[in-house]
């Protein structure tokens, strides 16, 4: 019997990494029925007559199909909705040019990092949510350039991230471990982490799906476990398999996860980056062996100007407790709110 494989189409599929899912479910990219491949065919075949041609690579359209449950025309309005969304907000300019100088001001309040690698190979995402005071960091950035920074993590979680993983674990990878640390955040945050949350989560569940790998959430106050178990059983169980509600007690569950070689030491790991490891960026996306220049980079931009941080005067009229709504909003804190909508599989 031969290993099974991606059925690709030339036109547009041109994979340099591995194209195999390990996780062997039905809709999984070397795991997909006839009827499957031809529910990827129609979605592409749709598009085109649509005008679209980019993007329509068999990968992302399975990944449009997992999220609408192989419903293609929910699938086309899915990535209607999202080519939209790209062209107003700008995301391939983004992408090539933005410049995020204040983050390590940012990250004093609010860390949001990749950091190596789980144990399956994937992206480990990062996120302190105790010390988010958006008051605080208004005067530093502003919520537009928050989440523009979140979009453009999401485009090289995509390409170089995800890839540069793939080849050096010699299977397709799509998907992240994501830790969220609650540690500090009482009942006087919730309102605004709450709402940072909500507009958050409107990027990752329309326009990145799929990209769940797993979920910690260390640190967990009193009490919310048992809100999150009601809110579990409304969930996709596929989704709601890969949600793990930790107290503080979870260094020994999430060291079965990650490498404690690769997990900060703040967590109980023995990672000690030179110059603090939310600010690294370290993984094999950074290693010549496996990553490649990311195709968003090989071509130039309509635009080539660089997208600069504000004037702080201009953050007076954001209302300190919500980020303000620009055409949508991204990741992140974004995937926290995924899963719970039951999304990200």
């Amino acid at each position: 019997m031969s290993a099974p494989q991606l059925k690709t189409d030339s036109k547009y599929d041109d994979y340099d990494y591995p194209t195999t899912s390990p996780t062997v479910q039905s809709g999984h990219p070397g795991h997909t029925t006839p009827e499957q491949d031809a529910q990827v065919y129609q979605l592409r075949t749709q598009l085109e007559q649509a005008g679209y041609s980019e993007r329509l690579d068999t990968l992302s359209m399975l990944r449009f199909l997992r999220a609408r449950k192989f419903n293609v025309n929910l699938a086309k309005q899915m990535f209607v909705d999202c080519e939209k969304w790209r062209k107003e907000f700008g995301v391939d300019n983004l992408v090539r040019n933005f410049d995020y100088k204040e983050k390590p001001q940012v990250f004093e309040y609010y860390p949001q990092y990749y950091h190596k690698t789980d144990k399956d190979g994937r992206p480990v995402y990062i996120e302190q949510l105790g010390g988010i005071d958006l008051t605080a960091l208004y005067k530093i950035t502003t919520g537009e350039r928050m989440l523009q920074n979140l979009v453009i993590e999401y485009e090289k979680l995509a390409d170089p991230r995800l890839p540069a993983c793939s080849r050096k674990s010699g299977q397709l990878l799509e998907t992240c471990c994501t830790i969220f640390d609650l540690k500090g955040v009482g009942l006087s945050k919730v309102s605004s982490v709450y709402g940072y949350v909500k507009q958050a989560s409107a990027i990752s569940q329309n326009y990145y799906p799929e990209r769940l790998g797993k979920m910690y959430l260390i640190n967990a106050p009193w009490g919310f476990s048992g809100v999150f178990g009601v809110i579990k059983g409304f969930l996709d169980p596929v989704t709601a398999q890969k949600i793990h509600v930790l107290g503080s007690g979870y260094q020994s569950e999430l060291l079965g996860q990650v490498p404690k070689e690769n997990l900060p030491k703040i967590f109980g790991g023995s990672c000690d980056c030179d110059g603090g490891c939310a600010l690294s960026d370290a993984g094999p996306w950074q290693d010549p062996q496996w990553t490649r220049t990311p195709k968003w980079a090989e071509s130039k931009p309509e635009a080539s100007t660089t997208i600069e941080n504000v004037p702080s005067s201009t953050i007076s009229t954001h209302d300190p407790q919500t980020v303000p709504p620009p055409s949508s909003a991204p990741q992140g804190v974004a995937a926290a709110k995924q899963a719970p909508l039951g999304t990200g599989q």
